[in-house]
Parts: structure tokens; sequence; C-alpha cells
């Protein structure tokens, strides 16, 4: 299968017009356990003139044993970044695109807390879906961009560092119930993980709203 590597060619055309590209990614949306999270990272003009990190991919496609490396390297890299989170009670309460509306604000909110100036910023969000604007307005436009996390290093920076922050949440959330295996399995849709379900039941950190026991296996 041929990798396709990440460039700044889009960035490059957006920060024609703005002085700053605020890519964002969602980790977690199709997991059954667990919050989901939200990667923010920041690219201004001068840093469009450094090298990409060696190894920045979208998340998904960079081995584990890799992934704590390339986001380290990412976030050196970027301007800033932040990540923002919705717990599974909120993915229950709301719906799980207003929690990835709700865990993107904060993440926006973490960057300015770092000194980020909005005014005249563009986000770019990875999908096709603008749930950013949904929960309210950020002070500048949003942009979706179907794979922007595969195509756009900035997009594969934030997806690569909510990715490891979420990783290291669930591995953390394990010693509590390790029953499920989350240490394995991040809170998604092994097999082990739903054989656990049907015979421990749902624990606090479960998507209790979601069809669980209908739920794919996804590894």
């Amino acid at each position: 299968m041929t990798v396709v590597e990440p460039t700044l060619r889009r960035e490059r055309q957006l920060l024609r017009d703005h002085p700053i590209v605020i890519a964002c990614d969602e980790v977690g949306r199709g997991a059954l356990a667990g919050p989901v999270a939200v990667g923010a990272a920041v690219l201004s003009a001068r840093h469009t003139r450094r090298r990409v990190p060696e190894g920045l991919r979208d998340s998904k496609l960079i081995a584990e044993p890799r992934r704590a490396a390339v986001a380290e390297r990412a976030a050196a890299w970027v301007d800033a970044s932040a990540v923002g989170w919705a717990e599974s009670t909120e993915i229950d309460e709301v719906g799980i695109i207003r929690a990835l509306g709700l865990a993107a604000h904060r993440a926006l909110a973490g960057l300015v807390a770092q000194g980020v100036v909005f005014d005249d910023a563009i986000v770019l969000l990875d999908g096709n879906h603008d749930y950013i604007s949904l929960i309210g307005s950020v002070g500048c436009r949003v942009q979706p961009v179907v794979k922007a996390d595969r195509d756009c290093a900035s997009a594969a920076a934030a997806s690569v560092v909510a990715k490891v922050a979420r990783d290291t949440h669930m591995v953390a959330l394990h010693e509590s119930a390790p029953m499920y295996l989350w240490e394995r399995n991040k809170g998604y849709a092994s097999a082990d993980h739903r054989i656990a379900i049907r015979e421990h039941g749902l624990s606090t950190h479960h998507r209790s709203s979601w069809a669980i026991a209908d739920a794919p296996t996804l590894f």
C-alpha cells in the first residue's frame, strides 16, 4: 500500500490570506469507551519554511511504538498545540457530533490560553462536517477538508498529538478496570473488549447510549 506523505501545499495557500492556520482533527470518535479528543495545531508562514517532521502521517498510519516520538517532533514543529476533550457522559448527553464540537472548542481555548490570537485566522478541520461552528463561533472561519489528516501536515500533527494523548489516557484508565483491556484496545470495539462487556457489563467510562452489543469489531 502506498502511503501518502502530507505536505504544506494547502497551508501555504491559506497563509496567503491568513496569518495562521489552526488545524484540528479528532480521535476516539468510534470508540465504545473513553472520551473523544480533538487536537489543534497552529502553523504560521515562518514554520512552513521548515521541513515536515520525519515520519509525520495521519496518526492511524503510524505504528504505535513510533507515535509518541512523532507526536513530540510534531508538537515542537508547530507554533502551538492543544488537546480538548469530551467525556463519555457528555457523548451520551449531547451525541457524538456535538461532543466533538465541545472538544474542539476546548482545544481552541487551550490555544488561547497559550497566547494564540485568532484574528483573521482560519481553522482547517479534517472531515466534511463543521462540528465546531455547530457549538458556536470561534471568531474565525472554519474550513472542513476531507482527508486533511492524510494530506495536510498541520492536520497530521494535530492528529498524532491527540492520538498519543488519548491513548495515554486510556492506558491510565485500564488500571481502574483491567478486565476491558483498554491498554491494548484503547476503548475501541475489539473482540476481547466486547467479550468483556458481555461478561462484566458497562463501566462508567463506556458510552452507554450506544448500541454497544451491535458495534462492529474494529481490531
